[in-house]
């Protein structure tokens, strides 16, 4: 695909206390790589990534596939940055909440980020996938995987226990938040809540909304 060349632009968020692997996560799914070498994120970042989407739903054309381009935005964890990563939060379609699962403040602090989601997501129940990083580290584990899944059947969410080392449900975690987001979208009537530019016709993205329809977006998620 050429860099014009795609039905959906999806914009992904990696959110998550500082050190959890949100940076090596997003690196291992674009590139299929890993560094061990720890650089903290300074405010925000992101990488791409093109995949062709094949619904698997009753009402799905087969061989038919989407072109998606996918943005993953990789956001600072430390609380000197959360103003600035919360301004994207709106843009954004999906979210990866990640913690490590050999550190239990990381995960103690899911509650805080939920609670930072449904404040400035596009809606109150925007789609999530709950990953437990680092299950590479099992002797260093310090969550049960117990309690990292009771915890996302509370909110309603999967959950994913992945390794950015070595791939383990790495790409499964994000093709399963896609798959939220384009049967979202497959299902609302109500378009408003579908970020600009989203969904291109021919190469052109779609008509930008004024600030009042904007406003108006705000909590329109319940489809």
């Amino acid at each position: 695909m050429s860099d014009g060349d795609y039905d959906y632009l999806i914009k992904f968020l990696a959110l998550g206390d500082s050190g959890v692997g949100k940076t090596s996560f997003l690196y291992q799914y674009t590139d299929g790589k890993f560094s061990s070498k720890f650089i903290t994120t300074v405010g925000i970042d992101f990488r791409e990534k093109r995949v062709v989407y094949k619904s698997n739903g009753p009402d799905a054309v087969a061989g038919k596939g989407q072109r998606i381009h996918i943005q993953l935005w990789d956001t600072a964890g430390q609380e000197r940055f959360r103003s600035l990563t919360t301004a994207f939060f709106r843009d954004a379609m999906g979210f990866l909440l990640l913690f490590d699962l050999t550190n239990e403040q990381s995960f103690l602090n899911v509650r805080n980020w939920m609670s930072q989601l449904q404040m400035h997501a596009y809606c109150e129940n925007p789609d999530i996938v709950l990953c437990g990083n680092k299950c590479d580290l099992d002797e260093q584990r310090a969550v049960k995987e117990e309690e990292a899944k009771e915890l996302a059947e509370k909110y309603g969410i999967p959950y994913f226990e992945t390794s950015a080392a070595n791939g383990t449900n790495v790409n499964q975690a994000v093709e399963v938040l896609l798959d939220l987001i384009m049967k979202r979208m497959e299902r609302c009537v109500d378009k408003s809540w579908i970020p600009d530019g989203t969904v291109r016709s021919n190469g052109h993205s779609t008509s930008e909304k004024t600030a009042e329809q904007k406003e108006e977006t705000k909590g329109k998620c319940s489809c």
